[in-house]
């Protein structure tokens, strides 16, 4: 006996429904980026990316997968990112961005590298340690 669950869906809703999603991380940011078939949007928490980044940095940084890969624009991406600030959350939305990109064609992963938006920046801030004045920076030496 054989069953089939093919769920039929009206075409309205085709957009609705995620192509692609990946997860890109950066110092304590985290985005969750969806795929979908529509127009070039990025939306970030629900705004978009405009408004989201206050710097031209942040918002070339979050949108740089749109200018290299001309496909990019067929898709709407919608970001949910919490944690870190600004800048590191628009380097976690490229990777993820990127990395959704690689998950739906996967030709596409050769010229994301060369341009290293799928390459994990893993630098985080250095803690501080206990008798100094900072992570590597000493309290002023007294000789008398």
């Amino acid at each position: 006996m054989k069953v089939t669950n093919k769920i039929k869906v009206s075409p309205d809703k085709v957009s609705k429904i995620p192509v692609a999603h990946a997860v890109g991380r950066r110092k304590s940011s985290v985005a969750r980026v969806f795929l979908r078939h529509g127009t070039g949007n990025l939306k970030v928490n629900d705004l978009d990316y405009i408004k989201y980044f206050d710097t031209d940095v942040s918002r070339a940084s979050a949108s740089l997968p749109f200018s290299v890969i001309e496909a990019a624009r067929f898709y709407d991406v919608t970001v949910n990112v919490k944690g870190g600030g600004k800048s590191a959350q628009a380097d976690a939305i490229k990777l993820g961005f990127a990395r959704a990109l690689v998950v739906h064609n996967a030709e596409l992963k050769p010229l994301l590298r060369e341009y290293r938006m799928l390459t994990v920046d893993s630098r985080n801030k250095e803690r501080k340690k206990y008798g100094q004045r900072g992570a590597r920076a000493k309290f002023q030496f007294v000789k008398r």
